[in-house]
């Protein structure tokens, strides 16, 4: 990243290390010129926990939609990734304040928001799913059926889910590669860091009803990927545009199982055939070896495509 490594002066972080040698407990706490990266990473996600409870709270005393281990809407999505965001970005938020640094440094600056590289991750995420259920066709593991809607409600639908999943890309991407990645990357590095918190991106998908291992191993890949376009482009707004335009087109384009889960209001009545490795099984196209295959395949064409950037 091209701001993976800045040098803040002790005197103006809160979190900088108090006067006196730098032994005994207090370099257990803290380096030459702040708080250690794991100590940092833990208040972190105690604000995002603790947050994140209060928005709980809110939505279950408010009697809103919630999402549940067995289904989704739209709905329901909108406002829990709405609380998520916010919970978030509130703790990130704290932290930029107590280490002295500008809260888009941590993968999502706003004078970047939704410009090109957003919607060059978008069209890399569609062309991504397509890839996928093309291959899976191409085995005669899918079929198109016919429209599941038409007319208001269909581009009603579409543009609901295009929300809610932009919504799913800047939640997911910061939460797992955005200040956790950058903290956790001052303290052992940015790929080390990567393969813990991919690692943990795919486990949480586990939560979900229809998840299985070989699904959140794919989720661990595809995490692996938004690194390397952090990595390449330097924010996150490439990996947010792309995870966001991937999981519309799984779960409202071609209408199919997203880490297990099918969603209402979707645009076709499709179906999977077939053996569990070409199709995913329950889990739907990201279990399937095609998605392992054009994930790989991306990845090599995307080095290529955005070269290694020079280092500042």
């Amino acid at each position: 990243m091209s701001e993976q490594n800045p040098e803040i002066p002790a005197s103006q972080s809160p979190l900088g290390p108090p006067a006196g040698p730098r032994t005994g407990r207090k370099a257990i706490f803290w380096n030459e010129t702040e708080f250690r990266a794991g100590w940092r990473l833990l208040m972190y996600l105690f604000f995002v926990v603790l947050f994140t409870l209060i928005g709980t709270f809110l939505i279950t005393s408010l009697h809103l939609p919630e999402i549940s281990r067995s289904g989704i809407t739209a709905t329901s999505m909108l406002i829990q990734e709405t609380t998520e965001i916010i919970a978030t970005f509130m703790a990130a938020g704290i932290m930029s304040m107590l280490e002295d640094r500008r809260f888009g440094i941590y993968g999502l600056p706003r004078s970047e928001a939704f410009r090109s590289r957003f919607w060059q991750g978008t069209l890399w995420g569609i062309a991504m799913i397509t890839a996928i259920i093309l291959l899976i066709r191409a085995f005669g593991g899918f079929t198109f059926g016919n429209l599941a809607l038409r007319g208001p409600r269909l581009w009603g639908y579409a543009v609901l889910w295009g929300v809610v999943f932009i919504l799913v890309g800047i939640f997911e991407e910061f939460l797992f590669r955005g200040y956790a990645q950058f903290t956790l990357s001052m303290g052992v590095g940015f790929w080390p860091a990567a393969l813990l918190l991919s690692a943990g991106f795919g486990a949480i998908h586990l939560r979900n009803a229809g998840e299985d291992k070989v699904g959140a191993l794919s989720v661990f890949v595809i995490g692996m990927f938004f690194c390397l376009t952090l990595w390449r482009t330097g924010n996150l707004w490439f990996a947010v545009g792309l995870h966001a335009a991937f999981d519309w087109g799984e779960t409202f384009l071609f209408s199919v199982p997203d880490s297990g889960l099918v969603a209402p209001g979707h645009f076709l009545n499709s179906s999977l055939h077939g053996p569990a490795w070409l199709t995913g099984g329950l889990v739907g196209p990201e279990g399937s070896v095609m998605s392992f295959v054009v994930v790989g395949i991306t990845a090599v064409i995307f080095v290529f495509v955005y070269p290694a950037r020079k280092a500042n």
